[in-house]
């Protein structure tokens, strides 16, 4: 039978139309797989694992200040509002999420929140800055004791130790790291706080100086693992240019090898307040958790004696402090869901996750 040039031209469009079909899928297949085979890959499985972790980052923040941010906003309205409502028997009005309709800033709630000078939940007194400035006192104070000896020790490792001296300090380094927070704290009470309080003549040895002690040994091997494997990785051509110029040993490590490895020190210390910031049970136990504000006048920075410089650092060190871990450990199993001091903890939360 004849086919027509009509009909003829139509099977040749279907046939074509099929094959281009069947081509575009067959492309499709091989870019398909090919993606599945970069996404298995180990880059891609590296990267997958990377943005994992900045999404539970992200996520974490978020909740944190979705969860805070009721309080935030009903803090908008000042500080002594809450207080005030307490005072007068309407508190159950900010329990309420009646406040939330209105038109609240919840940034500047935030600031009244961070400026606040008292810390009473039972009297509707929601202000961190007592509690901030206790973290701050603890955490720098024992960032600076550990600070000098991590980095010295170190030294001492990477530079001048025999490798089987090393390997054995190490170990004990490693092992003083694996040792759990609340064993740190029994030691504490057990030991530095009864000497806290003989030597200073105290009522209790539970204060600032006794975190910061404990603290201090604590954040230690971060410092020092850290630090050495920075130092172990410079290169050794650079120590042995400052040989061949006539340079010692110490001209040679201090002012040539710790100079290169800066930034490697300098990571150790920041992940030494990161994990001070983060230590609860061991502060928990040692530090008396009580809120402290210290208030010193303008003039002592101009006109101060060393009687009151003294004075001062007895304030400072030998009172009890409460610090901001302390308080979310303390205060979460009190504090009734979705109330406002449960709101204000997760605030607590939020302040401190920022700052770490």
């Amino acid at each position: 039978m004849r086919v027509r040039p009509v009909q003829f031209n139509i099977f040749l469009f279907k046939r074509a139309k099929t094959k281009g079909l069947l081509t575009m899928s067959i492309k499709i297949k091989i870019k398909v797989l090919d993606y599945l085979k970069r996404f298995f890959s180990p880059e891609g499985l590296s990267a997958l694992c990377a943005l994992s972790s900045l999404a539970i980052t992200g996520l974490i923040f978020v909740f944190l200040f979705l969860e805070a941010a009721p309080a935030f906003k009903k803090l908008s309205y000042g500080f002594w509002t809450v207080h005030l409502a307490w005072l007068f028997g309407y508190g159950n009005l900010f329990e309420s999420n009646i406040w939330l309709f209105l038109d609240g800033n919840i940034f500047a709630g935030l600031w009244n929140f961070i400026t606040g000078t008292t810390w009473s939940p039972n009297a509707y007194l929601f202000g961190i800055l007592p509690v901030i400035q206790s973290t701050l006192i603890v955490v720098g104070g024992a960032v600076l004791v550990a600070t000098p000896i991590g980095i010295l020790s170190a030294v001492h490792l990477a530079e001048y130790c025999s490798l089987k001296l090393k390997t054995t300090l190490k170990y004990v380094i490693e092992l003083l790291a694996s040792i759990p927070s609340v064993v740190y704290g029994l030691v504490g009470l057990t030991i530095v706080v009864p000497w806290i309080k003989n030597a200073f003549n105290l009522s209790s040895g539970n204060t600032a100086l006794a975190g910061i002690i404990i603290l201090s040994v604590m954040i230690l091997p971060t410092i020092v693992s850290v630090s050495e494997d920075a130092i172990s990785s410079i290169p050794k051509e650079l120590s042995e240019a400052s040989y061949a110029l006539g340079a010692k040993k110490f001209q040679t490590v201090f002012k040539v090898v710790l100079p290169a490895a800066a930034t490697g020190v300098a990571a150790s210390i920041i992940l030494a307040v990161a994990r001070a910031l983060g230590e609860t049970m061991a502060v928990l136990m040692l530090t008396g958790n009580t809120p402290f504000l210290l208030d010193i006048p303008p003039e002592f920075i101009f006109y101060g004696g060393l009687e009151k410089v003294s004075l001062y650092l007895k304030e400072i060190f030998l009172s009890p402090v409460y610090l901001m871990t302390s308080a979310i450990a303390l205060e979460v199993g009190e504090s009734s869901w979705n109330s406002m001091h449960y709101q204000s903890l997760l605030g607590i939360g939020f302040v401190l996750f920022v700052m770490t």
